[in-house]
């Protein structure tokens, strides 16, 4: 297997401690690429003082319409975000999933290593308009319930 340490290694996130050694796990390669995509759109924009920059808008699309208009809209512009600020990434292709089940929105984006072309994906679950009190009460489920 070719030596790929140019890729970087990195704290794993979120934090863990080996329990063996006491010491925090790291990734390194291909799974600190994908770690820092998962920062990147866990990151609000300005939320790091020092890297306003930083970071992406997904959480500004959380109650938007999921229109196909809408969601081509917020593909892009994750896009754009993920190539501007990962360079170890290239061709990145963002999917969602049309339909869109409890709330939730599928999002599966792939992209390939730029310095070894090895393709990857990760699938991001994006929750949309849900809120405890819409999880608490779902009618559709209460009223398909037969009572005994």
């Amino acid at each position: 297997m070719p030596e790929r340490s140019f890729l970087g290694t990195g704290m794993k996130f979120p934090p863990q401690i080996n329990p063996a050694t006491g010491r925090f796990e790291v990734a390194s390669e291909q799974e600190s690429v994908k770690e820092s995509v998962y920062l990147i759109l866990m990151t609000q924009k300005t939320e790091r003082f020092t890297r306003p920059d930083f970071g992406s808008n997904l959480m500004a699309y959380t109650f938007m319409d999921t229109s196909s208009t809408y969601l081509n809209i917020m593909v892009r512009d994750l896009t754009e975000q993920l190539l501007t600020q990962e360079p170890r990434i290239q061709d990145v292709n963002i999917t969602t999933d049309a339909q869109v089940r409890d709330g939730c929105l599928m999002v599966d984006i792939s992209y390939s290593i730029r310095s070894t072309n090895i393709r990857d994906n990760l699938v991001f679950p994006f929750y949309l308009n849900v809120s405890d009190e819409e999880e608490a009460y779902e009618p559709e489920q209460y009223e398909s319930e037969e009572v005994e």
